[in-house]
């Protein structure tokens, strides 16, 4: 138990999780710690550039095989099945109503790629390796859990007027994130090493710091979206918020083991099925299920399961990966 727990707390001490529990705290206290919206945007977009890149680099010295194929099709059926599992485990511990919990399902399919960077970002500190291809399994799982909560909402949400539940495919494949995430990785995997040495100052040496500050200001979003929406916050839902993570990354654990996944790779895997999206769903909800509360879904991602994964799962997620591993 001590080893455990050093280990632990040895996950949890780097700088990218302190300066997000920093935001946290910052926002419960009400400071006016703020991150300009540019900056907040071109951090952003820095970081879908670096990793994305970083992974096809890495990808293109080993080519494909028969391991990113299987790895690929993982992720896209842990996408399309968790929503499935997140429904039924809503209706059990909440009383949202059928289009609500569908809604909210579609959330725990997809991905956080913030969560995902600061998850690469932990294992690089810890000197961890990992397979580059994982960034590719990320982009891949954004849209499969999208298919299924508006599946879950055609054939469960009676009062849903199925005429607009339909599958918003060009706004999905247009994301902006998933558009650069999966162009910068292309780009890594053709280029290569010299492609790497032309931009290695930008896309490696400032990483770290800027997704420190990146992450203070997730943390002062994250934050205030809990003061702002508490409300929203039943018992039940909270619950959900924090127990969903552990049953994704524990279904990730098992297709990693069968898959044969490294412990780099299988840490991945397990924080891509725990984390949930708030950007590309969110965004797809508002046009497929208009009448589903954007609150609700938007607070849980946000302000429940995203801190609880970053300051928390994290960690967690890690120590059972290498213990297992």
């Amino acid at each position: 138990m001590p080893d455990m727990l050093d280990t632990l707390m040895g996950n949890l001490l780097v700088p990218t999780i302190l300066f997000f529990i920093l935001g946290l705290l910052a926002a419960f206290i009400r400071s006016d710690l703020s991150i300009p919206e540019g900056a907040a945007k071109f951090m952003s977009l820095y970081l879908l550039l670096a990793i994305g890149f970083k992974g096809g680099h890495n990808l293109g010295q080993y080519g494909f095989n028969s391991d990113v194929y299987l790895s690929l099709a993982s992720g896209i059926i842990l996408s399309f099945a968790l929503p499935f599992v997140a429904f039924a485990l809503l209706r059990l511990i909440t009383s949202l109503d059928p289009l609500n919990a569908a809604a909210v399902a579609g959330h725990y399919g997809s991905i956080s790629i913030v969560t995902f960077v600061t998850a690469s970002s932990l294992l690089e500190l810890m000197n961890i390796s990992f397979d580059g291809y994982m960034v590719a399994v990320a982009a891949a799982m954004e849209v499969p859990a999208i298919l299924s909560a508006l599946w879950i909402a055609r054939h469960f949400a009676q009062n849903t007027n199925k005429q607009m539940v339909k599958v918003p495919i060009r706004d999905l494949l247009a994301n902006g994130s998933i558009l650069l995430l999966t162009g910068a990785f292309f780009i890594g995997a053709m280029t290569q090493e010299r492609g790497m040495d032309m931009i290695a100052p930008f896309v490696v040496t400032p990483f770290t710091g800027i997704l420190c500050l990146f992450l203070l200001d997730m943390g002062l979003s994250a934050g205030r979206s809990v003061l702002e929406s508490r409300h929203l916050l039943r018992p039940g839902i909270f619950i959900f918020g924090m127990t969903m993570p552990v049953v994704g990354a524990t279904l990730a654990w098992l297709v990693g083991q069968v898959v044969g996944l490294q412990t780099g790779s299988l840490f991945l895997l397990m924080v891509l099925s725990a984390s949930a999206s708030y950007i590309a769903v969110p965004a797809a909800m508002k046009l497929a299920l208009p009448k589903a509360e954007t609150g609700v879904y938007l607070t849980l991602s946000l302000g429940v399961t995203f801190p609880f994964n970053i300051t928390l799962g994290l960690p967690l997620f890690l120590w059972f990966a290498d213990w297992t591993g």
